[in-house]
């Protein structure tokens, strides 16, 4: 018995091209695995154009934790791996990428002076007044402005020409950026861990000098630069940790701030056999900030 909404004529069904086939696709992700966030951000969030080619952006794209690459007192730093299979015309893809979560403050065993930020704004008065009474959203505010200052400081570095992480995104306290490889797929060591030759040595001092000659331009001072806070990517040196990034004019302690990046600096070359003057360095980089 037919129906009357049955076709008699099957010739006079729809052609192929108009009949869809849906398939649900069940994806199981590991215990340390989670879909990318990439487009889970905001905008803003998301790193500077034009991106490196190697920035996955695929909505697809599953990120898998693949271990622990440093633990610090204020934040850990976890190696990531983003990854989109092959789809269509479309090659599979993938990065590593370092994952520098912040602690909140109760779980942190270091608290940065007050002088670094002097200054800072919050971004709206409830904020500021949960962080006074040390609320548990005033605790969560406090971690997630060291990521958006370390997130604004790089955005305005890799901009400028400094060598620092091309920073990929940020989301809440968590903060994705390049992760800076030795060359033969391991994290590149500090720069306070390796002993180059005296040419190599040379190398180093004139890309970080340029670094910092770059950073007093656009007014700034790391504010904690030491050889445990560059990178030695074989010839190649990268500042990292900057989320205390000091206005050398604005802070009234920003010259002490940047004097001291000198010392820390010209005291390493200078005992790994480059003679460097703290006061020569310090008065090159004053005439970029003025």
């Amino acid at each position: 018995m037919s129906s009357e909404y049955e076709l008699s004529d099957p010739d006079s069904r729809p052609a192929d091209p108009f009949v869809f086939e849906f398939h649900s696709v069940e994806e199981k992700l590991g215990p340390d695995q989670r879909w990318s966030t990439w487009l889970d951000v905001e905008r803003g969030c998301r790193g500077p154009e034009p991106r490196p080619s190697w920035v996955v952006t695929e909505e697809a794209a599953i990120d898998t934790e693949l271990g622990i690459l440093k633990t610090g007192k204020e934040a850990d730093v976890f190696l990531l791996e983003r990854a989109v299979d092959a789809s269509g015309d479309n090659p599979a893809r993938s990065s590593l990428l370092a994952a520098k979560r912040y602690r909140t403050e109760e779980h942190r065993a270091f608290h940065r002076s007050s002088s670094y930020v002097e200054g800072r704004r919050t971004r709206n008065s409830r904020d500021s007044r949960a962080m006074a009474k040390k609320t548990s959203h005033g605790r969560s505010v406090a971690a997630g402005q060291w990521a958006y200052a370390e997130w604004d400081a790089l955005n305005r570095l890799w901009t400028a020409g400094v060598p620092v992480p091309y920073p990929v995104q940020v989301n809440g306290t968590e903060l994705l950026m390049e992760f800076i490889d030795d060359g033969e797929g391991g994290a590149a060591p500090r720069l306070a861990q390796v002993r180059p030759s005296r040419e190599l040595l040379g190398v180093y001092f004139e890309q970080l000098r340029d670094g910092m000659r770059e950073l007093a331009r656009a007014g700034l001072a790391h504010g904690d630069l030491s050889p445990y806070n560059v990178l030695a990517q074989t010839d190649r040196i990268v500042m990292i940790d900057l989320p205390q990034v000091v206005d050398v004019i604005g802070n009234p302690k920003g010259m002490d701030f940047l004097l001291r990046d000198c010392h820390n600096m010209a005291t390493w070359f200078t005992n790994r056999g480059l003679e460097i003057d703290e006061q020569e360095l310090f008065a090159d980089l004053l005439t970029m900030v003025f």
